[in-house]
């Protein structure tokens, strides 16, 4: 077996098709749980983020996640007693 290091072609042909594997899941709507996290793992490794403003797909998202209270958290976790 070579030790000869992948070329700059390979790893972005490879990083392409990595990248259009996900899209294509997304948009298939085939997605699992598993992927989206797989997803946003590839997004975040490759220092993809995102601002949410009025309208844009983030924001939708942002406005759908339910607030979560910390004092309810614990106190369901631990009782009044924390």
């Amino acid at each position: 077996m070579s030790k000869k290091k992948a070329s700059e072609e390979q790893f972005n042909e490879l990083h392409n098709l990595v990248t259009n594997e996900f899209l294509n899941r997304v948009k298939s709507g085939e997605a699992t749980t598993q992927d989206l996290k797989a997803a946003c793992d590839w997004l975040a490794k490759n220092d993809i983020s995102g601002v949410a403003f009025d309208g844009n797909s983030l924001d939708k998202l942002a406005n759908i996640m339910p607030t979560v209270d910390p004092e309810l958290v614990q106190r369901r976790l631990y009782g009044s007693h924390i």
